[in-house]
């Protein structure tokens, strides 16, 4: 009976490597605490590839609100100056859409 409502069930699409950081990321700006703080540590996970992580940073570095320290954990540190929150979600999610060729998934 279990497996028969399970062949009913539509396939998800997995997500790529690059979605998931990019997601993950932006939630992570995007937080509320990080909102008010105006800084986030992104730390890099075990699951998160070279070519990804090199995308993802470079996308960021070109990102004019967004200053970057690199720490020597592999970790980054992102500070962004005070501006109307709607430019600065906009330019995140526009940043993600440019890198996955498609809307951010958020």
């Amino acid at each position: 009976m279990a497996m028969a409502k399970e062949q009913n069930q539509p396939e998800r699409a997995a997500m790529s490597g690059l979605e998931r950081l990019s997601l993950r990321v932006s939630s992570m700006i995007n937080h509320p605490v990080a909102q008010i703080q105006r800084w986030v540590t992104i730390h890099r996970l075990d699951t998160d590839g070279d070519r990804e992580w090199e995308e993802v940073m470079g996308l960021l570095s070109e990102t004019e609100c967004i200053d970057m320290t690199f720490n020597d954990d592999d970790s980054v540190m992102l500070r962004w100056d005070p501006q109307a929150e709607e430019e600065r979600v906009s330019e995140v999610e526009n940043l993600f859409e440019v890198a996955m060729g498609e809307p951010a998934p958020f």
